[in-house]
């Protein structure tokens, strides 16, 4: 835990916040198993897995980001914003986040899930990355929240030299310029409550499949394309 803190650039106070938001749904659900008789409401299912903290930090992020943005392009618009805010609150940005503070061995999943390389999967990295900016803010407050996410999208942001396209746009043009069918979105799951949706949606096109995860669906397409587009270009 000192190893990831030092990594993270922060000491919690309440340590129990930071093993929270290491702790995949599968683990948190094998502790809290109840009795097969005594099933637990649908409220209560996932209780004490890193989901409720990855809420709060998907919007610590989006706060964060744009305010760091509008600072760092103080004459670009929304038009260009928006692109690149979406681009760097997106699954895989947050994955490679994951990726770069060695996060993976640390998750706390079930072992079943661990064989099945879990801990690897970007929407898992990129969840778990959520919660720990949850973590930090809930735990310090929004100062530590935002040394957290200038430091660890440092790289990410500087790259940024020009605003990206959609993702879907991007991917359209691609297929287009090649003569091939346009590309074909497909809601795969819908779940999580009313207030945090959960989105999945495949994309085809070019003879090949990606999927996306996120809050809403339009969303998750970007994230599908994205995925797409770095497996064809």
């Amino acid at each position: 835990m000192a190893s990831l803190e030092a990594r993270l650039g922060h000491h919690f106070r309440r340590p129990d916040l930071l093993r929270e938001a290491l702790t995949h749904r599968s683990a948190a659900h094998l502790r809290n198993a109840a009795p097969r008789r005594a099933r637990q409401p649908a409220a209560r299912r996932g209780a004490g897995s890193n989901e409720r903290l990855e809420f709060i930090g998907d919007r610590v992020l989006g706060l964060v980001m744009a305010e760091w943005l509008l600072e760092r392009f103080p004459d670009e618009q929304e038009g260009a914003l928006g692109p690149r805010h979406a681009h760097l609150v997106s699954r895989p940005v947050l994955a490679r986040v994951a990726e770069g503070m060695d996060l993976p061995p640390v998750l706390n999943v079930a072992e079943h899930e661990a064989r099945a390389g879990v801990r690897q999967m970007a929407n898992v990295l990129a969840d778990a990355v959520e919660a720990i900016l949850g973590a930090i803010y809930l735990d310090g407050g929004l100062e530590p929240a935002r040394a957290f996410v200038r430091a660890a999208w440092n790289e990410a942001i500087v790259a940024q030299a020009q605003p990206p396209k959609d993702p879907k746009t991007a991917l359209q043009e691609w297929v287009l310029a090649r003569g091939l069918p346009l590309p074909a979105y497909r809601t795969v799951q819908v779940d999580g409550p009313s207030h945090a949706p959960r989105f999945v949606i495949a994309v085809t096109a070019a003879g090949q499949s990606a999927e996306g995860v996120a809050g809403s669906k339009r969303a998750a397409e970007s994230a599908a394309a994205a995925d797409l587009l770095r497996q064809i270009v």
